[in-house]
């Protein structure tokens, strides 16, 4: 998925960060010009054996409007297949972060658990949960809330590989799938980031959210589980999250 990398987005800038735009449609009034329909009736001329001179000039204008609605068929197949492109990398982003959507992050989770296992590669998922989000929208209002979910979703968009894949798993939850890294990378890897998340104030329109003064910040608990045999997407994910909750009470333990 191509991704946006600067913190603070805007919804009219989510689509093009993410890849995501609306196809220009390709122009389908325009017939062949003379030149090239000639060359066209040559050809043609050549491939059935008769000769471009012998034929009357009512069969090359029959040629010639075939010819012509041969090329705006092919334009229109051009515009409906960059239309379907866009669908379907729409169908898959999420409706606020520049990143992929559950449905689209669990499918590619599957994926990434079948190539770890058949070529032996250590691969992981990590679980991100914002935490205290009903705190933040009831205090500051959810539009605030909106920006601590870009907040996360643009530090994790710009600290990642490109092999990588992020997806918002639900109202205030990320995963990031981790090909070829082991627990430990992993590990190390959200720690970095979460500690990026926490210590950088909420952005919002490219500056940071000023309330009374204050800038506002925002913790996230994190879990790591590296793909094991009998893995699928499903229980590897619950087990990311499992350890994300015991990072979770890990903090508030020693808060």
């Amino acid at each position: 998925m191509a991704t946006q990398r600067a913190q603070g987005v805007t919804t009219s800038e989510m689509h093009e960060a993410a890849g995501v735009q609306m196809p220009v449609a390709a122009r389908v009034d325009s017939p062949l010009d003379e030149a090239k329909a000639d060359d066209f009736s040559e050809n043609i001329a050549q491939a059935i054996g008769i000769p471009a001179a012998e034929m009357s000039s009512n069969v090359r204008s029959a040629m010639v409007r075939l010819l012509d609605e041969l090329e705006r068929l092919r334009l229109e197949l051009g515009e409906t297949r960059s239309r379907i492109e866009y669908l379907e990398r729409l169908a898959d982003q999420d409706a606020l972060a520049p990143v992929a959507n559950r449905r689209a992050f669990m499918r590619e989770l599957g994926r990434s658990i079948a190539y770890s296992a058949r070529h032996d590669v250590p691969s992981a998922v990590v679980y991100f949960d914002l935490n205290k989000m009903k705190q933040i929208n009831d205090r500051f209002g959810h539009a605030r809330g909106d920006a601590a979910l870009l907040h996360v979703a643009n530090t994790l968009l710009k600290r990642v590989r490109n092999s990588d894949l992020i997806g918002r798993l639900g109202g205030d939850e990320f995963g990031l799938i981790m090909p070829n890294s082991d627990e430990t990378g992993a590990m190390a890897k959200a720690a970095r980031i979460v500690e990026e998340i926490c210590t950088t104030p909420i952005m919002a329109e490219g500056r940071p959210v000023v309330i009374d003064g204050e800038h506002i910040f925002i913790s996230v608990s994190y879990g790591v589980h590296s793909f094991v045999a009998g893995d699928d997407a499903t229980s590897a994910l619950a087990k990311a999250d499992k350890a994300m909750y015991v990072h979770k009470r890990r903090g508030a333990a020693a808060a």
